[in-house]
């Protein structure tokens, strides 16, 4: 069935039991789980032909109960599907696309592969505390083919996407529990623009559709900062601590992340001991003293808590036994309950305490994502909500309610629901020690759906030995994120204490345009071996990979060079005469020339870890006059 775009709603009606929405793979071979089997067989089907950027789409609508649905064509290919059941039910919506010109799928799930997935793989599941309700088809020329997004952000939400291997389309299909008044709600871009502005309109519809109001992101959070962990782990110290943030703070950072080990002397990288979170006195004897002291150093300073843990040897332990969610024997500590208002107090009051007693600027809160257990415990009687998922909600809105407006909040992958962007102000890149290419590949994809909050690095670290090239090629690996330093600053050569200066000055200058200009990664099913942030006048690159970097006439080129390979093939759009300024990664000169520049492919020697610039004489004696 086809029909033009049509805001008109629409009525759904009876089908039989064996009526499937969408594309049906069958059974898969590996499981014996067929997707379709997870709705009531006595379902409502209901179908509409949608006709967005020359792409006819066939919707099909399943639940057990009647709905009403409509079609709200948006302009340029881009519509939202509403569908409102008369009672509350499952809903689930499906579609498919035609698999031509496809590369990858993206997700905000880096651990994913960016191949094409097959279609009966079980499906993935996004809430508040883990993953995110979107996904992108990507198609030749970095295109989107298909981007889809949910309003729903706080609830769980099931998502089904792949390769539909008998007849060679792409299928879809997302469901939730949907009330009357408030429904289902889909957003589907085939307009076949750039796949990194369709995902950058899917965080401003989010917040238009689905986010509370945000406060501003402090500027402190978009700045370089220093973490202990890596260099220190759990052994850390008042004296260790202002050690490293005095020397962080001369090389460019602006705040420091105190990570585990300060609540107690135990070193056995567990969680044993966690959930009273009382400073270890030996090692911080004032926590308030200490930490003023680092801000004598100009840093912002944040504090470790791992948000759902109690230890099984801390303090609490007895008296949590009533409330344990899930037990964690590996990391010798349980997953309190956030349905329980007793938990979530006692989380408050400990977390809050940083800020208020010992003057932190803000909170690491790690592990969310534990909060997503599968078979939670019923809820006792003493809960006020029914769901582990309306309690984890409560617990950040009571803990935001708790926290001075401007504080610091880091989280992390995976939780990057925009759910959480009324609570926090950064979120982090999962954990890739020494990995550069993982950090920029979780750096990209948190950037493309981050929405307002500043996005942060995992903590780099190198080997003592390690030459300032690859350090300069680790940080610009995550040039379009929040850097975070974790070497023990005290013993870097002064060459890579110049790498580190020069990069980390690059990063603070240049701020605006990497953080807020137009981000444009190419070629996610090669991991971004190029991604540029345009600004008003300047354009900034990073090479990862041995390609070809085009050059726009009238704006300055400025471009990081993280590959092996220093001849750089430049694609100049037309003519020009251009300065080129090259300097190598302690940001000494190279070279500086000007050059003729014809339409077509230049080549220009820039050195790993170094920077060239590139800046068009015409243009910049038009601004000088």
């Amino acid at each position: 069935m086809t029909s033009p775009p049509s805001a008109t709603p629409s009525r759904g009606t009876p089908s039989p039991a064996t009526a499937s929405p969408g594309p049906n793979p069958g059974t898969s071979p590996e499981t014996g789980w067929q997707p379709y089997d997870q709705l009531p067989r006595d379902t409502t089907t209901v179908s509409s032909g949608l006709l967005a950027g020359g792409t006819e789409l066939m919707l099909d609508v399943t639940t057990s109960t009647e709905v009403t649905w409509a079609v709200r064509p948006l302009g340029n290919g881009i519509a939202e599907v509403e569908i409102m059941p008369d009672a509350p039910a499952a809903v689930r919506v499906a579609w498919q696309v035609p698999c031509v010109d496809t590369t990858a799928y993206w997700t905000p799930d880096s651990n994913e592969h960016r191949g094409l997935p097959q279609f009966w793989r079980r499906p993935r599941t996004s809430a508040l505390e883990k993953a995110a309700p979107v996904g992108c088809l990507v198609g030749a020329d970095d295109v989107a083919v298909c981007t889809f997004a949910l309003r729903e952000v706080v609830r769980p939400v099931r998502i089904c996407a792949g390769v539909v291997e008998e007849t060679g389309y792409f299928g879809f299909w997302a469901e939730h529990d949907a009330e009357p008044g408030t429904g289902l709600l889909l957003r589907l871009d085939l307009s076949g623009r750039p796949f990194s502005h369709t995902l950058a309109d899917v965080a401003t519809w989010w917040l238009a559709n689905a986010v509370p109001t945000c406060s501003a992101v402090p500027r402190v959070a978009r700045m370089p900062a220093y973490s202990t962990w890596y260099t220190m782990q759990q052994h850390v110290d008042a004296p260790g601590v202002e050690r490293q943030a005095r020397l962080a703070a001369e090389l460019g950072c602006q705040a420091i992340i105190m990570d585990d080990g300060w609540h107690s002397d135990n070193r056995q990288r567990g969680y044993g001991y966690v959930g009273e979170w009382e400073p270890f006195p030996a090692s911080f004897p004032d926590m308030a003293a200490h930490v003023a002291r680092v801000h004598d150093d100009g840093l912002a300073y944040l504090l470790w808590y791992s948000l759902p843990f109690v230890g099984k040897h801390a303090a609490l332990w007895d008296r949590v036994q009533p409330y344990i969610l899930a037990d964690k024997d590996r990391m010798d500590a349980a997953v309190v309950d956030p349905r329980y208002p007793v938990i979530r107090d006692l989380l408050v009051e400990k977390l809050a305490r940083a800020v208020h007693e010992w003057g932190m600027d803000g909170l690491k809160i790690d592990f969310i994502d534990q909060f997503a257990v599968d078979d939670p415990p019923p809820a006792g009687p003493d809960a006020d909500c029914a769901t582990v998922n309306e309690g984890v909600h409560l617990l950040l809105k009571e803990l935001g309610a708790a926290l001075p407006p401007d504080a610091l909040v880091e989280l992390r992958q995976p939780y990057v629901s925009p759910g959480l962007w009324p609570y926090a102000t950064m979120i982090r890149a999962s954990d890739c020690a020494l990995s550069p290419a993982h950090n920029r590949q979780r750096t990209v994809d948190l950037r493309l759906v981050a929405g307002p909050l500043a996005v942060h690095a995992d903590m780099m670290m190198w080997h003592s030995a390690e030459s300032p090239e690859r350090v300069a090629a680790q940080l610009i690996n995550v040039l379009f994120a929040v850097p975070q330093i974790s070497v023990d600053l005290a013993t870097q050569t002064p060459e890579q204490r110049a790498a580190l200066r020069f990069w980390l000055q690059f990063f603070t200058e240049h701020a605006d345009i990497l953080q807020g200009g137009l981000f444009e990664p190419m070629r996610p099913d090669l991991v971004y071996p190029l991604v540029r942030a345009v600004g008003e006048e300047t354009v900034i690159v990073g090479r990862y990979g041995p390609i070809p970097v085009p050059f726009e006439p009238g704006r300055t080129l400025l471009l990081a060079n993280a590959d092996d390979s220093t001849d750089v093939l430049l694609t100049v759009a037309r003519p020009c005469t251009a300065s080129a300024t090259v300097l190598d990664c302690q940001g000494r000169p190279v070279s500086e020339r000007t050059i003729e520049l014809a339409s077509g492919v230049h080549l220009i020697e820039v050195p790993t870890g170094g920077l060239l610039t590139l800046a068009d004489l015409r243009k910049e004696a038009a601004r000088d006059c």
